[in-house]
């Protein structure tokens, strides 16, 4: 099953598998139940209209919040020790018990598929990070997966993590669509990832990994996340990025990047 979010006339409206539910219903209602409660209201509620051409919404409600998980995989720690001055610091939380989590957006911040991402002015190394990004409801448990781009400005980070906040937040860093994947009999741990930034219609960067090159388990990362703080209405959590291009590539206005996390293709151009 797949929900996916909808500009409808009449406002926002909900679709689960490409039929519309009651106007009425929201994520935020749907991630305050147990897994169990809240597929069996999914299943009571497939019962309307066809989704036809309305527009396609970042799967979030809008005062929901989105997480971020850094350095769990092997390429990210490398990455962040090439580009910082302080590298030390991503190998130690890369090895550490304790993951390195942050906040990354606002629900109404997040940038749905289609929709223009941004690189910050003010930094000179931008790059997108393509991640598997969990859908949590307010008992821990992951109920289903999106595609997520936890757009970054590396030469920021860089130069200081204590700049993080701001090299991981701004006005369109954060992409995640184009639905969500209700995980039943899914296997989140091994889901394969790819990347493609086009430039002036040639490919300048694609790769592919996979989430079993992760370190942490999906479960383990969103246990360190609800430690000491309650998501009564749920919540998204990026996991981290496995595709890093290299140090002579920075994206720019104009390009378009292109990501795939399992059954999802989560595409955006640059502004």
């Amino acid at each position: 099953m797949i929900l996916t979010k909808h500009q409808v006339d009449a406002g926002v409206c909900w679709a689960v598998d490409g039929k519309f539910l009651p106007n009425t219903f929201d994520l935020k209602q749907f991630l305050s139940l147990k897994k169990k409660d809240g597929m069996a209201l999914l299943e009571w509620l497939t019962d309307g209209e066809p989704v036809s051409s309305e527009p396609l919404l970042a799967p979030i409600d809008s005062d929901q919040e989105v997480w971020a998980c850094g350095v769990t995989y092997l390429r990210s720690r490398e990455a962040r020790m090439e580009e910082s001055d302080v590298a030390d610091v991503y190998e130690r939380v890369y090895d550490a018990d304790r993951p390195e989590i942050f906040f990354k957006a606002l629900g109404w911040r997040a940038k749905a598929c289609c929709q223009p991402i941004r690189v910050r002015q003010d930094s000179t190394w931008n790059v997108p990070e393509p991640e598997l990004t969990l859908v949590v409801n307010a008992a821990g448990e992951i109920v289903g997966y999106t595609a997520g781009n936890d757009v970054s400005s590396r030469s920021i980070e860089g130069e200081n993590p204590l700049y993080l906040p701001q090299a991981k937040t701004y006005d369109g860093s954060c992409a995640i669509g184009p639905g969500i994947v209700l995980v039943e009999d899914i296997d989140i741990e091994s889901l394969p990832i790819k990347l493609q930034i086009e430039r002036d219609s040639q490919c300048v960067f694609a790769g592919d990994a996979n989430t079993s090159q992760m370190k942490r388990k999906p479960a383990e990362l969103v246990e360190w996340l609800m430690r000491e703080i309650d998501f009564p209405h749920g919540v998204l959590l990026m996991t981290g990025t496995c595709l890093v291009p290299g140090d002579d590539f920075s994206l720019q206005s104009g390009d378009y990047v292109d990501i795939f996390v399992g059954e999802m293709n989560l595409t955006n151009s640059v502004a």
